[in-house]
């Protein structure tokens, strides 16, 4: 009997992984081209001072005082016995294609066709941007795969679970704490489930899960730096997006504060005030992270009294992301097509050897291997998303949001948040904008569905006497 069930059961099986070959034949290819960026760059691309400071902070396990809370540290903490930043970078590279994955089955499950989910699927995999995000020592590769799977979560089924709310709250608790960007972001989804009336069992799950995590990282925090917080910059951070507009004869501030205001330093941009040596808060005596909560308080009162001045700004350098060719903002930094040919050495660094001798003695600078870095060299130019695509990716989004906002509108809320979020509490970032992209793609899909899809008989019956 179970010899007669054994054949149907193999055709049932080859059907099914049969609709699924294009997206199998994409993905084997994004696989190569990251297997290409591995033996084209080595050992992977470590920047002076995150990189390190991530590095450390996983061989110690303690929360740090200024931008980078504990998320990702955890995971290289995982990787540590391997002593390798090259299996660092292999892990982040299977990230990328889990995203991929994770987009595509979403759309799959949301009934879009293979072709329409597999071309959604397209940027994260393909794009030269990501194979060099995924390739550094950075918490973005896992930061845009915790989101895409936390919104997965929430969407894979039309009725929300609890099981599956609280496994999405944890997913972006889990992303908070990789960066803190994310930390709005929970508070956006909330506030999109409760408009949804998904039912309050699923909201609070979502809610508690969420929302303990970082509860018990803040009291971690504050065991060590005597404040419940998750991080000890958000106001330098904010503090910096200011100094761009802020008149303190406008602002008025307090003598504890004035200290802060703009002192005729200028920069080519906001973020570059917490780092330069001219800038007021730089010539308070101590640390700069010590004065996060004067930093903070200036902000606010300066957001408060130049509300218009601060959304000027904030709309100007969010306009970059749309920009035809990558703008390097700030001057020094390169935005795009960042594959070169040469050998890059790391900075004499006490840190930088600190970390060498306990996490990994292979560290060294990135070095280009050939021929696999000629081919990466040529790649990046065509397999760029330009921004004006984006933009029209975030549009289609957009349309769908308004005429079907049930399916559409939680990951398209949840991309511009991931797009205009760093720029409002910091600067611009192209490295910033790359979350988006992932997310942005899987609302345009779902708008295409949504708008091509036709409106079942009852619904027009419904529409009609609400017209009337």
């Amino acid at each position: 009997m179970l010899t007669d069930l054994h054949p149907a059961a193999t055709s049932r099986t080859r059907r099914a992984l049969g609709g699924h070959r294009l997206f199998a034949v994409v993905l084997a290819l994004a696989a190569a081209l990251r297997v290409v960026t591995m033996l084209g760059y080595r050992p992977a691309q470590l920047y002076w001072y995150d990189s390190f400071t991530y590095l450390d902070t996983a061989v110690h396990l303690r929360p740090s005082a200024t931008f980078h809370p504990i998320g990702y540290p955890l995971l290289l903490r995982a990787l540590w016995p391997f002593h390798s930043v090259e299996v660092i970078a292999a892990v982040q590279h299977a990230m990328g294609l889990g995203t991929g994955l994770l987009i595509y089955a979403l759309l799959r499950r949301r009934s879009l066709p293979a072709w329409g989910a597999a071309l959604a699927t397209v940027p994260v995999l393909f794009d030269a941007s990501f194979l060099r995000l995924e390739h550094a020592v950075l918490s973005d590769t896992q930061f845009v795969f915790l989101v895409v799977a936390g919104l997965t979560a929430l969407m894979w089924s039309p009725g929300l679970s609890t099981r599956a709310a609280a496994g999405a709250g944890l997913l972006f608790a889990a992303a908070a704490l990789t960066r803190t960007i994310a930390l709005p972001l929970l508070v956006l989804v909330l506030l999109l489930l409760a408009v949804r009336r998904v039912g309050w069992r699923p909201l609070v799950a979502t809610a508690l899960a969420g929302t303990l995590p970082l509860a018990a990282y803040a009291g971690w925090y504050d065991h060590h730096h005597g404040r419940f917080a998750l991080s000890g910059a958000d106001g330098v951070a904010l503090w910096a997006r200011t100094m761009t507009f802020a008149d303190c004869s406008v602002v008025k501030p307090p003598p504890d504060q004035a200290k802060l205001c703009p002192n005729g330093t200028v920069v080519d941009a906001a973020s570059e005030y917490v780092w330069a040596p001219g800038a007021s808060l730089n010539r308070l005596p101590g640390d700069r992270f010590g004065h996060n909560e004067l930093a903070r308080s200036f902000a606010l009162r300066a957001i408060a009294a130049q509300p218009f001045d601060y959304l000027r700004e904030v709309v100007k350098d969010t306009s970059l992301a749309f920009a035809w060719t990558p703008v390097a903002h700030p001057r020094r930094v390169t935005p795009a097509f960042g594959f070169a040919h040469g050998s890059w050495s790391l900075p004499a660094q006490p840190l930088i050897d600190e970390v060498k001798r306990e996490y990994d003695p292979g560290i060294r600078g990135l070095y280009s291997v050939e021929p696999y870095a000629d081919l990466l060299v040529a790649y990046q130019y065509p397999a760029y998303l330009r921004g004006p695509l984006l933009g029209a990716i975030l549009l289609l989004g957009a349309a769908g949001a308004v005429l079907r906002r049930r399916t559409v509108l939680l990951p398209w809320a949840v991309a511009v948040g991931l797009l205009v979020g760093p720029v409002a509490v910091l600067d611009f970032d192209h490295r910033y904008v790359l979350p988006v992209v992932p997310v942005a793609c899987l609302a345009a899909a779902l708008a295409i569905r949504e708008l091509v899809r036709p409106t079942p008989p009852a619904s027009r019956a419904r529409r009609a006497r609400s017209a009337g």
